[in-house]
């Protein structure tokens, strides 16, 4: 188990490093292969001018 500085990581031990980087790129695999929950980029970017559009005529 190899300490690591507080100054260089936000984990204690590189193994936590490690487990930590583990989950997210299962979690990120499991996204990017999930059907029928991608939304096109012009879809988001026209509701977020929208929301954006609503906040500044308040």
């Amino acid at each position: 188990m190899t300490d690591l500085s507080p100054i260089e990581s936000e984990f204690a031990t590189s193994e936590d490093a490690a487990a930590y980087d583990s989950w997210l790129r299962a979690k990120v695999e499991k996204t990017l292969t999930a059907a029928g929950k991608t939304v096109p980029h012009d879809a988001v970017m026209a509701k977020v001018a929208h929301v954006i559009g609503r906040y500044r005529s308040k």
